[in-house]
């Protein structure tokens, strides 16, 4: 199989979509602190299933269940030191036997969520939680050097709300042997925390380690104007896989509107760039399939 990056010069690749409601359609309950990285631990089985829905569907890369994986999350749980590092490294190995079921390549993606996505408290979409760039470093190299430990074919830094979260992941994977790609949460041309698009996204634009750039967990409609600002501004392939674009309604706790996701837009983030394309929240195997089959 080849690297990652050599496969993206011969044409886009399919993403998969959001593990979190793939798990919940299984009959998952993902009311904890550590969302879906808690079955990493209490029932890996769902997840293998869930990957293996996508593979199905038509990814070819899968992100594991590490975005909210972590040390100190894990040890809120009475989970070892050890423990943790083991589930870490579970999660590419239970994407990787799912992979191993496809015909053709299938890549795996390990997933390195930002810091508010340990304190479960929505804070990984504002970003700027009082913390140097040297303090995030330090959070976060020790679950890269876990996950690297497992050999995934690359690092997904992803839903990342601030350049400041930016630049100490780019720091922490800093000679870790694994190529990432760079994925920021956004509202309109802005990440979460008010920074400039561009902006965020010059960071990656000299760094040889970051194969892709582009937005992640976003209304399908920020993307559009997202994914040209990512290929201008870096030069680089661009990733994009945002919500299906209905909103969460926290009083009622139900998602309103209809989903803005589809197949003939994706068709327009390819021909703006984009090289992987997916989904995140709320975007089902239903909907990558369709993707699969629109994309050549």
């Amino acid at each position: 199989m080849p690297p990652l990056a050599e496969a993206l010069r011969h044409g886009p690749l399919v993403l998969d979509g959001g593990l979190s409601n793939e798990l919940e359609a299984q009959g998952c309950d993902l009311s904890d602190a550590l969302w879906s990285a808690r079955l990493l631990a209490d029932d890996p089985r769902q997840i293998a299933m869930a990957h293996r829905a996508y593979v199905r569907a038509g990814a070819r890369v899968l992100i594991t269940a590490s975005y909210q994986a972590t040390f100190e999350g894990f040890a809120h749980r009475g989970v070892s030191r050890r423990g943790a590092a083991e589930l870490l490294r579970s999660s590419v190995g239970l994407a990787r036997d799912a992979a191993s079921g496809a015909v053709g390549p299938v890549w795996v993606a390990a997933s390195v969520g930002p810091y508010g996505a340990m304190l479960a408290d929505g804070s990984e979409y504002r970003g700027r939680y009082g913390l140097t760039v040297a303090e995030l470093e330090r959070f976060h190299r020790p679950r890269v050097e876990a996950l690297a430990d497992a050999a995934p074919d690359v690092f997904a830094l992803e839903t990342v709300p601030d350049t400041d979260e930016a630049e100490a992941l780019l720091r922490a994977v800093d000679g870790c042997g694994v190529p990432v790609w760079l994925s920021y949460s956004i509202a309109g041309e802005r990440t979460r925390a008010g920074q400039p698009v561009a902006e965020a996204f010059a960071l990656a634009a000299g760094n040889d380690q970051v194969i892709a750039v582009g937005v992640n967990c976003c209304d399908p409609r920020d993307a559009d104007r997202a994914v040209r600002i990512a290929a201008e501004t870096t030069g680089k392939p661009v990733v994009v896989y945002p919500n299906s674009g209905e909103v969460w309604d926290a009083d009622a706790r139900d998602w309103r509107g209809d989903p803005t996701f589809g197949a003939g837009r994706a068709m327009a983030w390819r021909d703006a760039g984009a090289r992987l394309i997916g989904g995140c929240c709320r975007v089902g195997p239903d909907r990558i399939a369709a993707l699969a089959a629109t994309l050549p």
